[in-house]
């Protein structure tokens, strides 16, 4: 068998959202990539699928959005595709009426932008492809061996010598299993039930969100995500043993149990899309930076999904990286020690907000000591006051 030996500035190993993103920005500040990846990713035919909505669906955020234009990426997504998420509408049994957050009072177009994930993978593909990024797809990784200067990787039929790897392989990731960096890991012992409708009445570019109880008395959140046209996507966060229940029911029975969850506030639902779940785990790696390989997206962390910063929090850990080597001199590698150790210190503190946000708000709202729900009402009513709502939607903008 002839193996290849390819030399880059860096490898990117896993050709998801954030390795797609990763591979093309760093192709652009000026650095040789090689994309490596053990399957290939999905392209898509979208415009046979005008009436066919992923049912996996991001709220990218209008910082992250201004960088995918950067890229060229996306000028690639049909404008029918995506939806500007305007305002919020947040809803519990301690608010009465509901909290209403608009993006005009932080002066912003939008809060978010929606878009599915399928949708937003093809332009990163189309443009990884317009760029001529050299992919190795179909090719799993075997082996691995890293130093301080310079990362070694084997997939069989190829060598990769390259002065640095981004690990963007997922949460599952192989090559953090290889470098043997423990995780920190909590379940919420909850799967997060995901499905398209069409709708009754507009949306106005509003998304809905309930925190509630299921009928088994935990923890429950129902964020209805507004799309193009008359259509959402929901994200409803319950106890497994309910998601159980849920996928047990017809499609006639999950459609009204959605909408009496969401108090008919968009009127009749027509299910548009399969129902799809999958678990909710908060995760983070010990490190994020081993010799010559770093740790991005969901590799390094995962989230609770009711702030919707998951992959926002991946394209962060790119654009912040590579600001800092942009930033190198010189006579510095890109996999400069100290180059690294100010990554860490950069991403540590934006991922552990991230962390205390949505872990705080899982808490508070799952606890049912009588103490700390007082002090959720208290802190759900200074919400109303225009000084704490603008500051909450200026944050919200700014991620």
């Amino acid at each position: 068998m002839n193996i290849e030996t390819l030399s880059a500035d860096v490898a990117i190993v896993g050709a998801g959202l954030v390795g797609l993103a990763a591979a093309v920005a760093m192709h652009q500040a000026g650095f040789s990539v090689v994309l490596v990846d053990s399957k290939y990713p999905a392209k898509l035919a979208l415009d046979n699928h005008v009436d066919d909505w992923d049912n996996r669906v991001y709220a990218i955020s209008p910082k992250n959005v201004a960088w995918l234009v950067s890229l060229g990426v996306w000028q690639r997504i049909n404008a029918n595709r995506i939806c500007e998420m305007q305002g919020m509408k947040l809803f519990a049994e301690d608010l009465q009426p509901p909290l209403n957050l608009s993006a005009s009072d932080a002066n912003s177009d939008s809060l978010s932008v929606i878009v599915e994930a399928r949708v937003l993978m093809q332009a990163l593909i189309e443009q990884a492809e317009m760029l001529e990024i050299p992919s190795l797809f179909g090719h799993p990784s075997h082996d691995l061996i890293t130093d301080e200067n310079k990362t070694i990787l084997s997939t069989g039929n190829h060598i990769i010598k390259c002065s640095l790897l981004l690990a963007a392989d997922g949460s599952h990731s192989w090559v953090r299993q290889q470098l043997n960096i423990a995780l920190q890991q909590k379940s919420y012992d909850q799967t997060a039930v995901v499905a398209n409708f069409a709708i009754e009445k507009p949306h106005a570019n509003i998304a809905r969100q309930w925190f509630a109880q299921d009928a088994d008395g935990h923890n429950s959140i129902l964020a209805w995500l507004p799309l193009p046209d008359n259509h959402i996507s929901i994200v409803w966060s319950v106890s497994n043993q309910y998601a159980d229940t849920l996928q047990n029911l017809s499609e006639a029975e999950f459609t009204q149990t959605v909408l009496e969850m969401g108090s008919n506030e968009l009127g009749q639902l027509k299910l548009i899309s399969p129902i799809a779940t999958f678990p909710l785990t908060l995760q983070r790696a010990h490190t994020l930076v081993q010799n010559s390989v770093v740790l991005v997206g969901d590799a390094a962390h995962q989230v609770h999904p009711m702030a919707g910063q998951g992959v926002n929090l991946g394209f962060r850990d790119v654009i912040d990286f590579i600001e800092i080597i942009k930033e190198k001199n010189q006579y510095q590698a890109i996999n400069d020690g100290g180059l690294l150790k100010h990554y860490v210190r950069v991403r540590k503190a934006d991922a552990m907000n991230m962390f205390l946000l949505t872990d705080g708000l899982f808490q508070l709202f799952e606890s049912k000591n009588k103490v700390v729900k007082k002090v959720r009402h208290w802190g759900l009513v200074a919400t109303r006051h225009n000084a704490i709502k603008k500051m909450l939607i200026a944050n919200a903008v700014a991620l």
